[in-house]
Order: C-alpha cells, then sequence, then structure tokens
C-alpha cells in the first residue's frame, strides 16, 4: 500500500549570509493514511523545515518527498496547516475566520458555512460564530485554528507547536481536544512539538530526530490502545515511552 507521506533521503540546506546550513540530511520515514505521527527533538533539528516541506512550503534541496504517491513541488490543496499562533484575522469573525480557505479555494460558500458550523460545534465553540479573536482565549483561538485548517475537508492536517504559546492546564484541556477531533475525522496527521509528554499521548509513532544537520535517530512506536484517556498519562508505559524517548534525545534522568 503507498503511504500517505513518504520521505526518501530528504536534504534540505538554506543559503546564509556565511555560505549554507544544512537543517536535514538523508531524513527517511513513511506517514501511514489514517497515521497520526509526532516529530521530537532539540530545537534547530528541522522539525517545523520537514513541515513545511511536506505542506508544499518550502521546496527540498535533494530526495524524494511524495504524498500519496505524487512528488510534492507546489503548495497542497488538500492539506490543513495549524501553527504555533493562530493568526486569526482581528477583524473577522470567527466564523468568517474558519470560512478563509473556503473562499480562497473556491469552494461553495453554502456548503462551506454549513461545514463551518459543525466544525465549530465539533470544537465547543457554537454560538461563538459572532464573536471577534479578541474576544477569545489563546485555546479558543487555536480551535478556531484547527477549525479553519478542516473546513476544507484536507487528506493531510499538519501541525506546527499548536500549543506551544498556552499555558500547561489549557495545553493539556487542547491535548484532549486534538485527540478528540482526530479519533472522529481520522486525518493523516503530522505533530511538530517539543513536549516528549504530549507526543506520547497523541501519536501512533514518534519520530525523534538528531541535532541538526536533522537526521531519524529512531522511530518508536506508541503501543498506548486507542481511545485514550489522561488516564493514560499516569500509567507506567507511559512513563517507560517518555523516559526512551528522552534519552534518546540525550535527556539525563539520573
Amino acid at each position: 500500500m503507498t503511504p500517505a507521506i513518504a520521505l526518501r533521503e530528504l536534504v534540505k540546506t538554506y543559503a546564509t549570509k556565511d555560505g549554507s546550513l544544512q537543517a536535514l540530511d538523508g531524513v527517511t520515514f513513511d506517514v501511514g493514511e489514517r497515521e497520526f505521527v509526532a516529530i521530537v527533538g532539540r530545537s534547530g533539528c528541522g522539525k517545523s523545515t520537514i513541515l513545511k516541506i511536506v505542506g508544499g512550503l518550502l521546496p527540498k534541496t535533494s530526495g524524494s518527498l511524495q504524498v500519496n504517491g505524487v512528488e510534492v513541488a507546489a503548495p497542497l490543496r488538500d492539506v490543513g496547516m495549524v501553527f504555533q499562533a493562530p493568526t486569526l484575522l482581528r477583524w473577522r469573525t470567527v466564523l468568517d475566520n474558519v470560512l478563509l480557505p473556503a473562499e480562497f479555494l473556491g469552494m461553495d460558500m453554502a456548503e462551506a458555512r454549513r461545514r463551518a458550523s459543525e466544525l465549530l460545534e465539533l470544537v465547543g465553540l457554537r454560538g461563538f460564530e459572532g464573536r471577534y479573536p479578541r474576544e477569545l482565549s489563546g485555546g479558543m483561538q487555536q480551535r478556531v485554528a484547527i477549525s479553519r485548517a478542516l473546513i476544507h475537508d484536507p487528506q493531510l492536517l499538519l501541525l506546527d507547536e499548536p500549543f506551544g504559546a498556552l499555558d500547561a492546564l489549557t495545553r493539556e484541556e487542547m491535548n484532549l481536544e486534538l485527540l478528540r477531533i482526530w479519533s472522529e475525522k481520522r486525518k493523516t496527521s503530522m505533530l511538530i512539538t517539543h513536549s516528549i509528554a504530549e507526543a506520547v499521548f497523541l501519536a501512533d509513532r514518534v519520530i525523534v530526530m538528531t541535532p541538526r544537520p536533522g537526521r531519524v535517530a529512531e522511530i518508536v512506536p506508541v503501543d498506548l490502545p486507542r481511545p485514550r484517556a489522561a488516564t493514560v498519562r499516569l500509567t507506567p508505559q507511559f512513563a517507560t515511552l517518555v523516559r526512551r524517548i528522552g534519552e534518546r534525545i540525550g535527556i539525563q534522568y539520573e
């Protein structure tokens, strides 16, 4: 079966004023259809670079990147992206922010409005359609961003540190929210995060990156049963996975 995402010997080098900087060096892995994969590693290891290349926002230097068997050479239409900052337009309402991709893609707006209403209900924002971003908490704004990413029913969901700017309690709540949304929609998903616990809680597999230039150090299967509840974080299996990944990154626990 053709994987949803296939990276083969992916290399990315940035031009700098002093010459060049190699961000990625021979990155190879697959993401299966409807799989949730998380990528972790130290700052500067190329995690976000991988995500941008997969989304077609950044060209690779060499190697191969295929989505559903087709080489990626331009921004993908069939992808939803969520970043650390919600990037909502402050002069547009919640509903109009969610509808923004539908307008750009020329979707039927009546159908898009129906879908937007369903998504806002899914993320717990029914009744907030007419509010503006300034009237929402950080967690609520990210719920809007997730709804916006799903409005055109993309095959891929790419998340770049989506909860990194939130406080610890809100972040845990959003982890549960994202897990619930993924369980219902089952989009092929790739998450970039600095939180090992977040990666283990959400993902089917965790890809551990080396320091720059980024390579795949290890791919760790997360053999925790689904559906998952918050209490899975208290299990010995969860703690063992977090420790294994942390030690692979270089965290000293003793």
